[in-house]
């Protein structure tokens, strides 16, 4: 008798196991003549040499479809250990997987142009209003490449700027006063990775979330790195930030320049530094607007009445600058 230990250490364990071990009950019934025991991400099987051969290539076939598809279920394990290719969801613009193999897409235009974008760039500016899905679209483009082993890591940061709130006066030690600001990118990522290997992946510093001034000094490498609310920093903090872009590595910048909280007299770095790169090879603009907002129908017509609200304010501005004249 020959033993084999295979670890799970891509998929989620418990995604892997199923509820109950049930998945790992059907694995034991479609091997009989194994002794199959499994403990965590860690199964020991006993067998003759060519049966253990099948098993193992078996089990590595159920750990991928696992990890890319975030699901395993009875009818994919059955056709997986039978040899066969498992009925895959064939759905256009797919960028990864999500939680319970819910296919995260890119729903509107200029989300397929991220997408294209990103394959053909190193460093990506994505403007555009809120709820348009440049932030979620820019991290599942994060994800897919990790789960690809294209990079090593993900890095995320965000500019803690106050939207008419004092940090200092947020309870808690630093981490507990960021988090708040971080959330929308934690958010995100609770939809597309089980929350086991998330938490695992947090705790190895595979995906890494930090406020912006946790970059200076860095040099950022094999790793996909998104600056979320971008309109907040200053010219100096994204000059800072751009500037840590290492080797096998892809920025992607997001922002609305319609919603800056910085003080009246600094100037957004964002805006800034779209002009200052604009015409340089290797990097690309996307700019969404109120069509690709795909949150509560509500939202677009919010967008829609503050435009109204804008121009009527600068038409009103423009009249009262001529009657002074």
């Amino acid at each position: 008798m020959n033993e084999r230990v295979l670890m799970i250490e891509q998929a989620d364990p418990v995604l892997f196991n199923g509820v109950n071990n049930l998945n790992i009950q059907l694995i034991k019934a479609l091997y009989p003549k194994l002794k199959i025991v499994a403990r965590g991400n860690v199964i020991k099987a006993l067998g003759e040499a060519n049966e253990l051969d099948a098993f193992e290539s078996a089990i590595r076939a159920l750990e991928r479809y696992c990890l890319d598809y975030n699901i395993l279920n009875e009818e994919t394990i059955r056709d997986i250990v039978r040899g066969r290719t498992p009925l895959e969801v064939r759905t256009e613009n797919l960028i990864v997987h999500g939680m319970n193999g819910k296919p995260i897409l890119a729903r509107t235009k200029n989300q397929q142009l991220l997408v294209k974008a990103y394959g053909e760039n190193d460093l990506i500016f994505a403007i555009g209003p809120a709820g348009s899905g440049k932030t979620y679209t820019a991290i599942a483009l994060a994800v897919r490449a990790l789960k690809n082993r294209e990079v090593k890591k993900i890095i995320l940061c965000r500019p803690a700027v106050e939207a008419g709130e004092k940090l200092g006066f947020l309870p808690g030690d630093m981490k507990e006063k960021i988090d708040p600001y971080l959330q929308p990118l934690y958010d995100a990522l609770e939809d597309m990775i089980p929350p086991a290997k998330l938490k695992d992946y947090m705790e190895n510093k595979v995906i890494q979330i930090a406020p912006l001034a946790f970059m200076r000094g860095r040099t950022l490498s094999d790793a996909v790195i998104i600056l979320d609310e971008a309109q907040n920093t200053t010219t100096q903090q994204i000059k800072m930030f751009l500037t840590r872009l290492g080797m096998n590595a892809k920025m992607i910048v997001t922002g609305d320049i319609t919603q800056i909280d910085l003080p009246y007299n600094v100037t957004s770095g964002l805006i800034q530094s779209m002009h200052v790169l604009k015409n340089i090879k290797g990097i690309a603009t996307i700019t969404f607007d109120k069509e690709d907002i795909v949150r509560h129908k509500l939202v677009q017509r919010i967008v829609d009445a503050y435009e109204v609200f804008q121009a009527e304010k600068k038409q009103a501005m423009s009249e009262k600058k001529q009657e002074a004249q």
